[in-house]
């Protein structure tokens, strides 16, 4: 599953993310999915569980920024 963001840049599943954004801002986790209003997401943080955010908080960790973003 692949999702596109305003600023052009694409999860999918198994990527490494971080919070870039909110209370727990610095979070690493693995994007699973999209909730059914794609303007959420599952992500599994270390410790297995497993929470929902908005995807606009969600950035590609700095080992996995995608080919061709700035």
């Amino acid at each position: 599953m692949t999702t596109d963001r305003t600023d052009g840049s694409a999860f999918r599943e198994g990527d490494e993310v971080v919070l870039d954004r909110g209370t727990y801002q610095g979070t690493p986790g693995v994007f699973l999915r999209l909730r059914k209003g794609i303007k959420w997401a599952d992500i599994t943080e270390r410790d297995g569980a497993v929470w929902s955010h908005p995807v606009e908080w969600l950035a590609h960790a700095p080992s996995e920024v995608p080919t061709g973003v700035n």
